[in-house]
């Protein structure tokens, strides 16, 4: 069985596909293929270099299984050889049957055990890091850098280390490292939608609107050019895994959702915060459009959220009564009032956000929600009315936090939320 490798991987990543640099480091847009095409490299040249294995490395573990570990198995099905490839879900890992290499996964959440990756046959040789953007520390990925690979290799074998994400903001350590002043090891690279042959004309249209309809969300997730500070409404916060149990007593976990349906978005939020120390974690989120009622409590359910007190629209008197008869029977509205946007958004001001890097859609909204601006340009105090739903639902959330004055003296208390009672449902 032949297959034309032109026509599986497709057009606009010759220079990568050939790049043999100690980084390659690839930012690019939504549906720019770059994932796919990673996949489809490393499947096609570990079968190509006997001695090779692969780690993929995420900034947390247990999300490989349904992103990079199924992409890779996308990639082995589409070069037609899943004959010769085994896989393992526990652990993860895929193994090239004829030679025993192997792909192995790794997250950045247990740092210290990236260095003690082996392989039984060959060399450990190539890296990937996926969802680089999410990996808050350069720190952390200078331990494996210094780490994986290692040791003399034997030619043809080469050292590589690829770092694949979305650019959603400037300010992230990776631009410095690696594209503000690159050096000769390493080899940068921009893709986006306008490269990806396979995708269809609805798809398509979809980036088109985009470009009208949300410029600067159009700049990232279309073009792949770096989401910019200017205007950002949100500016202090970052990505990071944390532990949502470990938080101590004084953090009261709040929950929020907005509703949408065909276009916009039902978006649900869930969130601890400490208004004395200013600090908000977000740990959980769910972002889907057409979504019934019945869907909405199905699902918050399912996450083990029903008993939780919910700040839902009070705009949908309606669908909150339906919520509570349908299992959430905590669910209240927001309480709104005059100014209530722009209050909601100066509380949550106050606060250092830390965001989950499973809640990528939180990271996205906080990366692309900006002040709007009048036709001279100039900027007004009000948000522009997109890219906010699950900004919006984390205001209704806050609505029960109160700001403490600053000589109060708040109870340590636990808040009716057990960590023991949290069911998973990162979805």
């Amino acid at each position: 069985m032949t297959v034309h490798l032109p026509d599986i991987v497709g057009g606009g990543y010759r220079e990568f596909w050939h790049c043999r640099k100690r980084y390659r480091v690839l930012k690019g847009g939504k549906a720019s293929k770059k994932s796919a095409t990673t996949a489809l490299w490393y499947i096609y040249h570990l079968m190509k270099y006997p001695e090779a294995n692969l780690l993929v490395v995420r900034a947390v573990a247990n999300t490989h299984h349904d992103s990079t570990f199924a992409q890779l198995l996308w990639a082995i099905r589409r070069l037609r050889v899943s004959a010769l490839w085994k896989a393992t879900e526990h652990p993860l890992s895929l193994e090239f049957k004829p030679t025993g290499q192997r792909i192995l996964f790794r997250g950045f959440d247990d740092v210290d055990k990236l260095a003690s990756a082996t392989v039984p046959e060959g060399y450990l040789c190539w890296v990937w890091v996926e969802e680089a953007s999410e990996i808050v520390s350069e720190h952390d990925f200078d331990k494996l850098d210094l780490s994986v690979p290692r040791g003399a290799l034997p030619p043809p074998l080469f050292k590589q280390t690829t770092v694949t994400f979305n650019p959603w903001s400037e300010k992230h350590w990776l631009k410095a490292r690696f594209f503000d002043h690159p050096d000769s090891d390493t080899a940068v690279f921009t893709t986006n939608y306008l490269c990806n042959e396979f995708l269809d004309e609805v798809d398509r249209r979809r980036y088109e609107r985009m470009k009208d309809a949300q410029p600067q969300l159009y700049r990232v997730a279309g073009l792949g050019d770096w989401g910019i500070a200017d205007g950002l409404i949100f500016e202090n916060w970052e990505i990071r895994p944390f532990d949502i149990a470990a938080l101590p007593a004084s953090y009261t976990r709040v929950f929020g959702l907005d509703y949408g349906y065909s276009n916009d978005p039902t978006a649900f939020i869930a969130a601890a915060a400490d208004p004395v120390a200013k600090q908000l974690y977000i740990f959980d989120e769910h972002y889907q459009t057409r979504m019934l009622n019945g869907d909405i409590a199905e699902t918050i359910i399912r996450k083990g959220y029903a008993k939780e007190r919910i700040r839902a629209d009070a705009a949908e008197p309606k669908s909150n009564e339906e919520l509570r008869r349908l299992g959430l029977s905590r669910l209240r509205a927001a309480i709104k009032g005059p100014d209530s946007i722009r209050n909601g958004i100066q509380q949550l001001q106050a606060y250092h956000i830390t965001v989950h890097p499973r809640c990528v859609n939180t990271v996205r909204e906080l990366s692309a929600y900006v002040w709007d601006k009048n036709a001279d340009g100039s900027g007004i105090n009000r948000p522009v009315d997109r890219d906010n739903h699950l900004m919006d639902a984390l205001r209704y959330a806050m609505t029960d936090i109160q700001t403490p004055h600053p000589d109060a003296q708040i109870p340590q208390r636990r808040s009716e939320w057990n960590a023991a009672d949290f069911r998973g449902g990162w979805g």
